[in-house]
């Protein structure tokens, strides 16, 4: 294992100019590359999505409007799971569409913009009572998104969703300091959902 460190420093404009420093060792390690994309992240996209539980929802309504919402959620069995109503926004549009747009936004860094994930999915609204979402629930797998009485609540249901064709990335995966010297053309990457559901 071939091992760097380094230092990063910002610049932070204040009424003393500061400078605040980042000390980062990265690790570079071999891996082979799995049949339809790279093994090393999809690994990293799958850990980042089961350890995070906020995104955006992008869904599309009968009249063809574009509707972007904070939600949280829980990534359980290769699929993220919200709560919501049946018939709020976000339910009516999934009735309607079920194809919708994910964005997990995330912080590794205290400046610079947020890493994030990003991907296309099919979605389908689940009753609270549904077997697979009672089973989730009573294993404790949905306790990002039950709590505060969700599950008492009349007309609520769960929103499933699972993600599509590439999942892709800014930010996870890359070396801060390849990040920081050229994010445009190195932050950016890729995994095919398949291989990225292999892992969850």
């Amino acid at each position: 294992m071939d091992r760097s460190a380094f230092l990063i420093h910002f610049a932070i404009d204040s009424g003393d100019r500061g400078c605040m420093t980042i000390t980062t060792e990265t690790s570079t390690i071999t891996r082979p590359t799995a049949p339809g994309g790279n093994e090393s992240q999809a690994r990293i996209i799958a850990k980042a999505l089961r350890k995070k539980t906020f995104a955006t929802l992008a869904t599309v309504s009968p009249k063809g409007r574009s509707h972007s919402a904070g939600v949280l959620y829980d990534f359980v069995d290769g699929a993220l799971w919200i709560h919501t109503m049946r018939d709020g926004r976000k339910g009516r549009n999934v009735a309607h569409n079920r194809h919708v747009g994910i964005c997990v936004p995330y912080r590794r860094l205290p400046v610079g913009p947020p890493y994030t994930l990003h991907f296309q999915g099919v979605a389908e609204l689940v009753p609270l009572d549904d077997p697979e979402a009672v089973r989730h629930y009573e294993a404790d797998r949905l306790d990002s998104i039950s709590g505060h009485g969700a599950m008492k609540m009349d007309g609520a249901c769960f929103v499933r969703i699972t993600p599509t064709g590439m999942i892709h990335s800014f930010g996870p995966g890359v070396p801060v300091l390849d990040l920081a010297r050229n994010p445009l053309e190195t932050g950016a990457r890729s995994a095919p959902a398949a291989a990225v559901l292999a892992y969850t």
